[in-house]
C-alpha cells in the first residue's frame, strides 16, 4: 500500500481516457482478486467464479450467477460447515475465529466468519485512517504516539472445537501488532477480563497512570467509563487526569444524541473521527474534518453493492426479497437510502449486513449511515428512519436545553389505527408533553410520509421519560452490557415485549 496516493490530473486523465480516480474500477479490482483466492473453495466452484473472472464485464456476471444473501440464507447453506471444520468452503483455509453479534434486536447470536486476510484488510484501512489526519486543522501530532484507551469486547474468547468466538474488538484487540502494544490501553491483561463490571472498575484504578490522548469506542460505555473516573478521582472534567485527550474515535451509533451531555465531562473540545467497523469487515471512516460522512473502503478488501430501501426490494418486515434490484459504486445516487450488500476476504458473499446507507457525496464515496433494515417505522407508510429520529430528537433537545443520551421507539395499536410510543433517556428535567409535541413536529417537517400518516392511520404519539441507568439496566438483564453493544432505536417482537415486561414486571408477557 503506498502511503501517498497519486492520482492523475483530471485533463491528462481525460486525454488518456482514464478517469482520474475510478471507484468502479477499484471495486473492480477488489471483486477480481476476492473471486482469484476463492475459485477453488465450495462456493466458488458452485458459483463458477472462473467463469466471472472471464467475463468482460465480472461485476455484473457476478451478480447474475451468485445469489444475494441474508445471514439465514447464506449460514443454511455455507457458513455452517466452516463451523463443522470443514475447510475451504467460502473462503480458503479452516476458519478460526468467528464475531459473534446480534445485531441490536435479535436474541440468537450470529457466527460472523473472520481471517487473517480480513484482519489484515482491517489493519491497512485503520493505517490510512490514521495517515487521513494529516488533513485536520491543529491537530497536536505529538499526541499520536500516547496512549489509546481502546474501550471493547474482551479478549477471552469462547472456545470451541476448532475455533474461538467473541467480540470483534476482542479478536481484534487479541492480535494487537506487537509496535503497537505499548500505545495499547488498557492492555491485555485487562483486555482479557470478561466481566463488563470488574473491567471497568480496573480501568478506573489504572486511570492515573495512563496518558491518553485517544478513546475508541462506543459512545455510552466510554461516556460512563469517564464519568467513573472523574467521580473516583474527584476531578472537574476528564481533562484533569488526562490532559493530552484529544481524540474520540466512534461508531456504531449517532454520536449527536451523546454529544451534550458528553461534553460536560470535558475541559476542551476533542477532534471527533467516525468509523463504520461492523463485524463483517472495515467498512468506511471519516477522513476529512468535519465531513458529514465517512469514505468507504473501496480498494481494499471489501466489494460493495447497493439495494434501494424501497417496497420493491423489502416487505414490511425489512426483509430481503429474493432478487432484489442491486446497484455498484459508480450507479448509487445521492440522498437515497440504500442497504449494503458486501463480499469479503472473511468470505462473505453478497451478504446483505443490515444496516442502511445514504451517500452524502457520491465523488468522494462518502456515507451517512441512515439506520438498519429492520430499524424503521412503517406501519401505515410513515416510512421512518432512524436517521429521521436522531434529527428530530437533536432538534427537540437543543431547543428544550437538555441531554438526551438514549432512546427507543415501537409502533404500537391504538384502537383500530396505530401510534408511536417513544422512551427518552434524561436525567435533566423536561416536561414530557413539550417535548412529544416538538419531536412529533420535527418529525413532520422531515418526513413528508409520516406529517401525512399523522393526519390518518397514526393517530397518536406517546412519550415516557427514563433515567439513562434504566436503559443500561435492561442491556445488563440481556446480557449485552459494554463492547459493541448498542440499545435498539426501534423495538419489535420479543424485544419489544421484553422491554415493556422489564418496565412493568407485574405485567406478564403475552
Amino acid at each position: 500500500m503506498a502511503l501517498i496516493e497519486i492520482t492523475l490530473p483530471k485533463t491528462i486523465a481525460k486525454a488518456l481516457r482514464l478517469p482520474a480516480s475510478s471507484p468502479r474500477r477499484q471495486q473492480l479490482k477488489v471483486l477480481k482478486k476476492l473471486l482469484k483466492k476463492a475459485r477453488f473453495t465450495e462456493f466458488g466452484q458452485h458459483y463458477r467464479f472462473d467463469e466471472i473472472l472471464l467475463s468482460r464485464h465480472p461485476g455484473k456476471k457476478f451478480q447474475q450467477l451468485v445469489p444475494a444473501h441474508d445471514y439465514s440464507s447464506i449460514y443454511k447453506m455455507w457458513w455452517h460447515k466452516t463451523l463443522e471444520g470443514k475447510r475451504d468452503v467460502c473462503w480458503p483455509g479452516r476458519i478460526k475465529y468467528y464475531a459473534l453479534s446480534s445485531g441490536t434486536s435479535e436474541a440468537a447470536s450470529k457466527y460472523i466468519p473472520v481471517t487473517e486476510d480480513l484482519l489484515a484488510g482491517n489493519r491497512v484501512v485503520m493505517i490510512k485512517q490514521l495517515f487521513s489526519l494529516r488533513h485536520y486543522d491543529d491537530i497536536p501530532f505529538s499526541n499520536l504516539g500516547k496512549g489509546w484507551l481502546m474501550l471493547g469486547g474482551s479478549t477471552q474468547l469462547q472456545q470451541s472445537k476448532g475455533y474461538y468466538a467473541g467480540d470483534l474488538s476482542g479478536i481484534t484487540a487479541k492480535k494487537v501488532p506487537f509496535w503497537f502494544t505499548p500505545f495499547y490501553k488498557p492492555g491485555k491483561k485487562i483486555a482479557k477480563m470478561s466481566d463488563w463490571n470488574d473491567k471497568l472498575d480496573e480501568i478506573v484504578e489504572q486511570a492515573h497512570n495512563w496518558d491518553i490522548s485517544f478513546v475508541v469506542g462506543v459512545p455510552a460505555w466510554i461516556q460512563m467509563c469517564m464519568e467513573k473516573i472523574i467521580e473516583r478521582y474527584k476531578l472537574k472534567t476528564i481533562h484533569d487526569i488526562w490532559p493530552n485527550l484529544s481524540f474520540f474515535v466512534h461508531g456504531g451509533v449517532s454520536f449527536e444524541p451523546y454529544k451534550k451531555g458528553f461534553e460536560k465531562l470535558l475541559a476542551k473540545p476533542l477532534t471527533y473521527i467516525e468509523t463504520y467497523l461492523a463485524s463483517e469487515g472495515f467498512i468506511a471512516y471519516q477522513d476529512r474534518q468535519n465531513a458529514r460522512g465517512m469514505k468507504l473502503s473501496i480498494n481494499d478488501h471489501i466489494f460493495f453493492e447497493f439495494v434501494p430501501f424501497d417496497d420493491e426490494n423489502f416487505d414490511a418486515e425489512g426483509n430481503m426479497v429474493a432478487n432484489p434490484k442491486t446497484y455498484m459504486i459508480h450507479e448509487v445516487e445521492e440522498g437515497r437510502d440504500y442497504a449494503i450488500l458486501i463480499s469479503t476476504s472473511a468470505g462473505a458473499w453478497r451478504y446483505m449486513i443490515g444496516d442502511t446507507v445514504r451517500f452524502s457525496d457520491v465523488d468522494r464515496c462518502e456515507i451517512i449511515i441512515t439506520g438498519r433494515t429492520k430499524h424503521f417505522l412503517s406501519l401505515v407508510g410513515e416510512h421512518l428512519s432512524v436517521d429521521n429520529m436522531n434529527r428530530a430528537l437533536q432538534l427537540a433537545s437543543e431547543e428544550l436545553n437538555v441531554s438526551i443520551p438514549e432512546y427507543t421507539v415501537a409502533g404500537i395499536p391504538s384502537g383500530t389505527f396505530f401510534a408511536h410510543h417513544w422512551y427518552v433517556a434524561t436525567d435533566d428535567q423536561v416536561d414530557p408533553q413539550q417535548l412529544r409535541e416538538k419531536i412529533d413536529k420535527h418529525l413532520k417537517e422531515l418526513n413528508d410520509d409520516y406529517a401525512v400518516e399523522r393526519k390518518s392511520a397514526l393517530k397518536e404519539v406517546y412519550l415516557d421519560v427514563l433515567t439513562e441507568d434504566k436503559f443500561m439496566e435492561f442491556l445488563k438483564s440481556k446480557g449485552k452490557v459494554g463492547g459493541q453493544h448498542k440499545f435498539p432505536r426501534v423495538l419489535k417482537g420479543n424485544m419489544l415485549r421484553d422491554w415493556e415486561q422489564f418496565l412493568n414486571p407485574g405485567i406478564k408477557a403475552g
